[in-house]
């Protein structure tokens, strides 16, 4: 029969012992950027773990050219190389779902960084499978979130799987020791590296964040030449520029009448939104491993589509459906932001927020001016919207005195509280 018992969920070990058992993992697949940290990770697995390591890169939108990623781990011995353009996918499985919750961290983070962890992890165990791989690798710290993310991820997919996060284990606890190792192991170092900009960055398609070093200190003011998808709000254009965005079933599917694919229109929107100075966000939001952290982000066509998905809604669902997914997005957002993509109660709320959906259809146009998104007109073959019931003029559909009933049944309970509050004080 063979494999491991179900629930057999191993034991935690030591690093001692890790790393006297290491000769038990033949194959790894390390979830690979060709960056510094990465790349001394993969010499250290060969290193340490005496496997082969089979390296994976993710196509997100990123903006970089990928292919010096293929050809440094190639250089450094990597078994296997696999590059993969996961744009659309990443757009439709990833931001659209939870687009249609309008979710938001804390009120105000729209998970950018978040939402590209579990696709990520996803593609990991995949190959793993695929290349029978015993173990995948991660570069994220012990001290942030992505650990979390990746890893509940992979044992979400494959509770049997082993995870090796070198970052907990070594003790290459800085910048320097990581270069130092690097250059005494003959890893490529781009030029420069050790004269990086003053922040650690990371981007997709939806976002690009910025945090750590420089921006630590949460009273200094971001450097106005970090950003890198929006022009200063104050710089950007004086004219606003419409955008008309169509919806089905609360995806947004063109742009001005034209039928787009899910990566092509965030595409799009990113470079319109960003001209205009829209999308970026500057907070101190609660880590899930416990401390605070500060954020710097840009997420111009999220930021419109959010504004967008919520114009359509306000004329297609009623109001005590939109009230209760804005109850329990908060929940949702938490849960994609603490990793848990893949748990049954994510599953649970996206299967109600699908169902809401389904008549979230028609067209938000937006304006766009010096970083400020307005929705300014809305329609849908669904709207629930009726000018003959809204109206102040004269009407034939709406008795105003049924009014009088409605407001004294609703004020029986507030009538008696101030009786009795009455009767307490004479």
């Amino acid at each position: 029969m063979g494999g491991p018992a179900p629930f057999d969920f191993g034991h935690p070990f030591s690093q001692m012992e890790r790393l006297a058992m290491s000769g038990s993992v033949k194959r790894v697949v390390l979830a690979f950027s060709g960056g510094l940290d990465t790349s001394v990770i993969l010499r250290w697995l060969q290193d340490v773990y005496r496997c082969e390591v089979v390296t994976f890169t993710a196509d997100l939108g990123q903006g970089e050219e990928l292919e010096p990623a293929r050809a440094k781990a190639e250089l450094m011995g990597a078994t296997q190389v696999f590059i993969e353009d996961l744009r659309e996918e990443f757009v439709r499985d990833f931001v659209f779902p939870m687009f249609r919750a309008n979710a938001l961290y804390e009120g105000a983070y729209l998970l950018g960084t978040s939402i590209a962890r579990p696709l990520i992890a996803k593609r990991l165990i995949e190959i793993a499978h695929e290349v029978g791989a015993d173990a995948v690798a991660h570069g994220a710290t012990g001290k942030g979130n992505d650990q979390v993310r990746f890893e509940l991820g992979c044992y979400a997919l494959d509770p049997h799987i082993r995870i090796i996060a070198p970052w907990r284990e070594w003790d290459l606890n800085s910048r320097e020791k990581l270069i130092d190792y690097a250059e005494t192991r003959q890893i490529p170092i781009p030029r420069g590296k050790r004269g990086e900009p003053p922040y650690s960055t990371d981007a997709n398609l939806l976002h690009i964040s910025y945090e750590g070093r420089a921006l630590e200190d949460p009273w200094q003011e971001p450097d106005e030449e970090m950003f890198t998808r929006t022009v200063a709000p104050e710089l950007a254009r004086d004219k606003p520029t419409y955008v008309e965005i169509g919806f089905e079933r609360g995806d947004p599917v063109s742009l001005d009448g034209e039928a787009l694919s899910p990566a092509q229109l965030l595409s799009r929107l990113n470079d319109l939104a960003g001209a205009n100075g829209i999308g970026r966000l500057d907070i101190v939001e609660n880590r899930y491993v416990g401390m605070k952290s500060r954020g710097v982000y840009e997420t111009p066509g999220g930021t419109v589509l959010l504004a967008a998905h919520r114009g359509i809604e306000s004329i297609t669902l009623d109001r005590a459906s939109a009230h209760l997914k804005d109850e329990l997005m908060p929940r949702y957002a938490e849960l994609i932001y603490n990793g848990y993509w893949f748990s049954p109660e994510r599953e649970m709320l996206q299967a109600l927020i699908d169902k809401s959906q389904e008549h979230v259809s028609g067209t938000v146009r937006v304006k766009l001016l010096k970083g400020t998104v307005s929705v300014v007109g809305r329609k849908s073959p669904n709207s629930l919207y009726s000018q003959d019931f809204a109206t102040f003029e004269a009407d034939t559909v709406y008795d105003q005195k049924d009014a009088h009933g409605f407001i004294r049944l609703n004020a029986l309970r507030l009538r008696i509280a101030a009786l009795a509050r009455e009767r307490r004080e004479t």
